[in-house]
């Protein structure tokens, strides 16, 4: 499908306050953006429905996107999902992968040190990203998986990656959240005050009971929060020999020094 230029412009719905407008892309992108939030995928139609746009103006799209391993169909439901390329490029862009090569190694160490999991997780919009997370070798554990989007709301994450921002800014970014409620933002500020006052940061998790995320932030190299480092730490009830979460606490302040300082940040946080 060709569009057609005028006044150094494409034709066709784009926003009029971009100067110079790609409607074809937007489409794709309009497409991914909404997969994206999508568990269980789409059909075609209810694309087109949820774009507002005609079922052979999302055909052509799709086509393209599938052919290119963005989407893939699952012909027995027929419903569109993303693929992982996105994510796999992602750990591609340059500051993303030296953050998870330098850190792999300490959260290995800290991992096995704690017998608890471990995560690394940077900030997505107004969610988190894991992307990068260790398990321990003992049994019974808690764990987030790779590529996880969590609302930074309900996270000891989301308060470390965010801390440096205004309130102003935290509240619209938590708001954009469909089960945002003020009661959680105000929990949420209680855990960014933990992270801004003593660099580490413990909350109950919001969606699995019993198990306390404690979080610190990674710094880079321009005093800028890069990343968070976050146990969900997880009490067992059989005897043993792990630390405690006040010894969690000390670990991961280590960890996360140690590597705030592979990165560049040259100082504790």
């Amino acid at each position: 499908m060709s569009e057609k230029v005028k006044d150094g412009k494409e034709s066709g719905d784009a926003d009029p306050n971009l100067k110079y407008s790609a409607p074809a892309l937007s489409k794709g992108l309009d497409i991914l953006e909404l997969l994206a939030e999508q568990s269980q995928g789409l059909k075609k139609a209810e694309i087109a429905q949820a774009l507002n746009r005609s079922i052979s103006e999302i055909y052509r799209m799709l086509a393209v996107l599938q052919s290119r391993g963005y989407v893939m169909l699952d012909s027995a439901s027929e419903r569109y999902s993303l693929t992982m390329r996105m994510f796999e490029m992602s750990h591609r862009f340059p500051p993303t992968k030296r953050l998870t090569a330098v850190a792999g190694e300490v959260m290995e160490e800290t991992a096995i040190r704690l017998n608890q999991s471990v995560h690394l997780a940077i900030l997505n919009g107004s969610e988190i990203l894991v992307i990068a997370q260790v398990d321990p070798p003992g049994n019974n554990i808690t764990s987030v998986r790779l590529g996880a989007r969590v609302p930074m709301v309900f996270t000891s994450s989301g308060a470390c990656l965010s801390y440096q921002m205004t309130r102003v800014k935290r509240a619209q970014l938590c708001s954009k959240n469909p089960n945002f409620t003020q009661e959680a933002l105000d929990a949420f500020e209680d855990t960014v005050r933990q992270a801004a006052e003593t660099g580490v940061c413990q909350s109950p998790s919001a969606i699995i009971q019993g198990v306390h995320n404690v979080s610190v932030p990674i710094i880079g190299f321009g005093g800028e929060v890069a990343a968070s480092l976050t146990v969900p730490f997880v009490r067992r009830l059989i005897k043993s020999s792990d630390p405690d979460i006040d010894e969690c606490k000390k670990v991961l302040i280590d960890a996360g020094d140690e590597i705030s300082k592979k990165i560049g940040s040259g100082a504790a946080v």
